[in-house]
């Protein structure tokens, strides 16, 4: 009996918030991402070289870097629905904002504010689904979650390139709609994360009362199993060695990830397609990203959460990544980098089911957002080196041993780390 009305809660959980948070950052990533597209024509427009327009571009990790731990423990204390609102709210009117951008300075500010405004959305998520689900069940709704972000690539590519070819409608420039018409649907959604997203499972109103003692009988046996686990003190969390070697291994991930997606427009505009096309063929990568993100975190969680499920992607998209650099071809280069941009997104679900192992509360809010503020901040290095790479070489794919050699690291520290967590609850 018990078996069933935990499925059941299971099920009801994931039927009523997984659509939403995924909707969410879906929005999220595609206004993230919108700059890789509204380079290729706002560069020229404003007179910015690489490195000028990758630095701004990368400016939205410093802001995401400074503000994401703060607004994690806000998060905590004032709960999911209202700071969910508010991110969402300010981030929407930011990217439009972007859209009138008539400076590399105006860029730059943009760009830091962005990355406050959402600093605390991806590592909020992560902690509100501590509250919703035990940990066996985390590595599949994590993946499930980061789906969107493989669909938001997807989804920005086709309307990036096809908003780009709207350039001189209503006066604007095709670099301007992206940015407008990608900012609107945060704000417009807004309202509706107010109105329908509960902070727990204690204010579901779609829960019965049986479903919610369920879901707290259960977190609270898991908690009293690793009394180690909480953190009286934020700070003390923060500052866990196995937080900051957790965020050591996670660079090299974000790292590749903005890398790549930072760079395929360009390099497939190299093969001389047209703006609309450019986005039909990112979209390939991003379909194969999804597809990772689905499977793999349901083999860990079949067989347990191996280093290799980690480490093992990792050094398949560095090696691809490589190989996009040596094997001569447009079509050669653009397969392996549709083989890496899976292989870099898919170990990530994994690598998020670990810190709720050894943190809880306010002590994982804080120490998942310390993990993810450090470890974005490989995608400002990303955004930055990679365009410089590219400006001193005058190559459209050389940049890529960069990220690939940050993958590799990563993939070693996973044998390193991984035995130094909680022992008994993370298989090495």
């Amino acid at each position: 009996m018990t078996q069933d009305i935990g499925a059941a809660t299971l099920r009801r959980i994931t039927g009523r918030l997984m659509p939403l948070f995924c909707l969410m950052y879906l929005i999220a990533y595609i206004d993230r991402q919108n700059v890789s597209y509204a380079k290729l024509q706002m560069a020229d427009a404003l007179g910015m070289s690489e490195a000028v327009y990758g630095l701004g571009a990368g400016l939205f990790f410093i802001g995401y870097f400074l503000f994401e731990a703060p607004a994690n423990l806000v998060l905590a204390k004032v709960g999911a629905r209202v700071w969910f609102t508010r991110i969402m709210a300010t981030w929407g009117l930011i990217t439009v904002a972007l859209g009138f951008t008539s400076s590399p300075a105006m860029f730059y500010i943009l760009r830091f504010l962005l990355g406050a405004a959402e600093a605390g959305f991806f590592p909020g998520v992560l902690y509100v689904l501590t509250l919703w689900y035990p940990q066996a069940h985390r590595g599949r709704m994590i993946g499930a979650f980061m789906i969107a972000s493989a669909a938001a690539n997807a989804v920005g590519a086709l309307i990036g390139g096809a908003l780009l070819d709207m350039d001189g409608l209503f006066g604007l420039a095709g670099w301007q709609w992206v940015f407008i018409a990608t900012g609107v649907p945060a704000v417009l959604l807004a309202p509706y994360v107010l109105l329908r997203l509960p902070d727990g499972p204690s204010t579901a109103p779609w829960l019965a009362p049986e479903q919610k003692a369920w879901i707290g009988r259960t977190l609270q046996a898991e908690a009293d199993a690793t009394p180690d686990a909480g953190h009286a003190s934020t700070w003390r969390a923060m500052l866990d060695p196995r937080v900051l070697m957790l965020a050591g291994m996670y660079v090299g991930f974000p790292l590749a990830a903005y890398g790549l997606s930072y760079w395929l427009p360009t390099v497939v505009q190299g093969f001389g397609v047209s703006n609309t096309v450019n986005g039909m063929l990112n979209v390939i990568p991003w379909i194969l990203v999804g597809l990772a993100l689905w499977l793999l975190p349901r083999h860990a969680a079949r067989v347990g959460h191996g280093a290799w499920h980690i480490a093992g992607p990792a050094l398949v998209g560095a090696a691809c990544l490589v190989l996009s650099v040596i094997v001569p071809g447009a079509v050669a280069k653009f397969a392996l980098l549709c083989i890496a941009a899976p292989a870099i997104f898919a170990a990530q679900p994994v690598f998020w089911s670990l810190p709720p192992t050894f943190l809880r509360g306010a002590g994982a809010a804080a120490g998942i957002a310390a993990i993810n503020s450090i470890g974005n901040l490989g995608g400002f290095v990303a955004q930055t080196v990679v365009p410089a790479i590219k400006q001193a070489t005058g190559s459209d794919i050389l940049p890529m041993l960069f990220p690939a050699a940050c993958l590799t690291v990563a993939a070693g520290l996973v044998f390193v780390v991984l035995p130094r967590l909680t022992p008994g609850r993370v298989k090495a």
